[in-house]
């Protein structure tokens, strides 16, 4: 929440505001306390054993026993970090689908000077496992060096079976490593990195992890360790051994750490990890979810409204994007202006500018949230539809509280 003073023409975006985009989400009181101090010492003392506290419980996030590291940056950071380490260039990278942050993925290997090779299931659906495997298979001299799997894309809202990739990798026989993007869903929906057999997983501070934006994350196991050895576009900022076990303070970070980030970040995983718990976390961000859809399943209309992802188990607990013809950017224009009420841009899924991308909206629900926050955002969008005169079905704010009391 945020104060502004911002009036609009019904006075009622005068007040507190409420962020419902998919990140950076909304940042806890007691974070931005926590980060409300003068800089410490970055030498020796409170911040380093502060830091050396941070990584077991970042491995309890990702739900690792491996390794763990902390970049100062964002996902497109994490993004590099982890090709980086683990590619020669050359390689051939096998990407699926789902929305447009396997492009950014794909534009960052190709800059590495990766090859790059794309399997496209479009903007609205899962990620075919079986077909993955397929391509796996015909791959019979072992060409493909990682498949980059996005856990959920921001973008579009659909989340893909990890698991069910490395079953298919495990069938196939084939020895390239799995790598997860998981910065919309780290912390909000089910993830096993260890359990999942995902070589490498990525996330970012700024999402379910409740802090402000500026710390990326890149968890890996032995096996991509190993390939560490080959890899020859990896710098020294972005190398990971040194960062990993490092033998002196700086080492972390290759230089001055991001020092208020550090204590936003302890205070942070004390509510998600100590507090909360992980998996409490996940059925939490399920809940809300569910009512989330409850409510925008009762508002769709021929034409209108509609939820981007139909099948109910490829969507994210995390984010949701939602198509509404020519009126997204009517309807989150109104709520932010005349009711206080931050809703995310339709990204990546039409042209920039085009009378297409006007049709979607995305809305945030990850992180600090509770029944009361979803409720609310959910009530806006209702007073946003009305007031537009959007058609739209009846009774989505009672199908959210019936989903939330049933739960």
């Amino acid at each position: 929440m945020r104060d502004d003073t911002t009036k609009s023409a019904a006075g009622l975006g005068y007040g507190p505001h409420t962020l419902a985009i998919p990140g950076p989400s909304i940042v806890p009181d007691r974070v931005l306390r926590a980060m409300h101090r003068p800089s410490p010492n970055i030498y020796h003392g409170e911040l380093v054993d502060l830091t050396h506290s941070l990584i077991p419980d970042l491995k309890r996030v990702a739900r690792t026993e491996h390794n763990a590291t902390i970049y100062i940056g964002n996902g497109h950071a994490t993004w590099e970090a982890c090709l980086a380490n683990t590619h020669a260039r050359g390689d051939l990278v096998l990407i699926p689908r789902t929305g447009t942050f396997a492009d950014g993925w794909g534009e960052m290997a190709r800059g590495l000077g990766l090859r790059v090779e794309y399997l496209d299931f479009g903007n609205r659906d899962a990620m075919d496992a079986a077909a993955i495997g397929a391509r796996l298979r015909e791959d019979k001299a072992h060409e493909i060096r990682s498949v980059l799997a996005v856990h959920v894309d921001t973008s579009s809202s659909v989340r893909s079976d990890i698991a069910a990739i490395r079953s298919e990798m495990d069938a196939a026989g084939h020895p390239a490593l799995l790598q997860a993007d998981c910065m919309a869903s780290m912390g909000c929906d089910v993830f096993e990195m260890d359990e999942w057999g995902v070589d490498v997983a990525i996330a970012g501070c700024q999402k379910g992890l409740m802090t402000p934006a500026g710390m990326g994350f890149v968890f890996y196991n032995d096996k991509a360790a190993r390939a560490r050895a080959r890899a020859d576009c990896v710098t020294g900022y972005w190398d990971w051994v040194p960062r990993t076990e490092p033998e002196i303070y700086f080492r972390y970070f290759y230089g001055t750490g991001p020092t208020h980030h550090l204590y936003g970040l302890r205070e942070a995983l004390d509510m998600l990890v100590h507090e909360e718990g992980v998996e409490q976390a996940w059925e939490r961000h399920g809940r809300l979810a569910r009512a989330l859809w409850a409510a925008f399943e009762r508002w769709e209309a021929p034409g209108g409204l509609e939820l981007n992802v139909r099948d109910r188990a490829a969507r994210s607990h995390a984010v949701t994007s939602v198509r509404l013809p020519e009126r997204g950017t009517a309807l989150r224009e109104w709520s932010e202006q005349e009711f206080g009420l931050t809703l995310g841009i339709g990204l990546g899924m039409a042209p920039l500018g085009s009378e297409e991308w006007h049709g979607f909206f995305r809305v945030g629900h990850m992180g600090h949230l509770s029944g009361h926050s979803m409720m609310g955002t959910l009530g806006g969008i209702d007073a946003a539809l009305k007031a537009l005169a959007i058609p739209h079905g009846d009774g989505g704010l009672e199908a959210a509280t019936r989903a939330l009391v049933a739960d």
